[in-house]
């Protein structure tokens, strides 16, 4: 047997485990999710369908709400669709048709003030949704940080208030980075998994954003930001430190996930 052979016969083996523990349906992620209504942002990226898609595949889900605003010419509906083409979810149409029934998408923009979202649309998440990952962000390094602060810190303080808002909230999971931390004053020190001190408070910083032109708001935060690589690490750590004093009145959850990669089954 060849090693292509050989590689694809072990992922077999591999896939069929998986599939036998997903059909027991009774571990404590699939109770947890059983039924749930749920409220995703960054579908349309990398891990946002992988998070879908895994969700669909192997929990018995209600209902998933999906954030799209329209782009290049595309209606939110032509999105959706493409979406649903993506090869990661072939497997989920082979052994589930209809997958995409369960799955609607809501207009808006991570960007703008209440997300964009209409107030019927708003209303119906409000009394709908149970769970909510936050994954929408600019990965754009090279992204000017007045941009990177209404994408990824304003943009997180819109969805915490629609989660406050959540009657049947049971909890808010935020995607973070990794390298959040990963700063030059930081080389060598062991970095435990817990809050950080922020640069800078992320209300000041969203407010100067808004109100103060770029050329004073590039002299003011020129030091805070010196000690991260690029704006999106730098707008994530603060964007952390947004959720923890948010996070009062609904339960949380960060996770940092490093690079990824996607794996095909031929």
């Amino acid at each position: 047997m060849d090693v292509v052979a050989r590689s694809l016969k072990e992922a077999e083996c591999r896939l069929k485990d998986i599939n036998d523990a997903i059909s027991k349906g009774d571990s404590e992620i699939q109770k947890f999710y059983q039924d749930s209504v749920i409220f995703i942002t960054g579908v349309s990226g990398f891990m946002g369908k992988l998070l879908v898609e895994k969700l669909l595949r192997a929990c018995n889900v209600r209902k998933i709400y999906i954030l799209i605003r329209p782009k290049e010419g595309k209606t939110i509906r032509d999105r959706l669709n493409d979406i649903k083409k993506d090869p990661g979810f072939d497997y989920l149409r082979e052994t589930q048709p209809n997958f995409g029934d369960k799955i609607v998408s809501v207009e808006g923009d991570i960007s703008e003030i209440r997300l964009g979202i209409s107030d019927s649309d708003w209303g119906t998440l409000t009394e709908e949704v149970d769970t909510i990952f936050h994954l929408a962000a600019t990965t754009n390094v090279d992204i000017p940080l007045p941009a990177a602060t209404l994408i990824n810190i304003r943009g997180t303080r819109e969805i915490l208030h629609l989660a406050k808002q959540c009657s049947k909230l049971r909890v808010f999971e935020y995607v973070s980075t990794a390298y959040c931390q990963a700063t030059t004053d930081k080389i060598g020190v062991q970095l435990d998994e817990k809050f950080q001190p922020c640069p800078i408070p992320p209300a000041t910083l969203i407010e100067l954003v808004e109100n103060v032109d770029k050329t004073r708001l590039g002299a003011i935060v020129s030091g805070l930001t010196k000690s991260w690589p690029n704006t999106y690490t730098f707008t994530k750590a603060v964007a952390e430190e947004l959720v923890r004093s948010m996070a009062d009145e609904i339960p949380i959850c960060i996770v940092r996930p490093p690079i990824g990669t996607y794996a095909f089954t031929l």
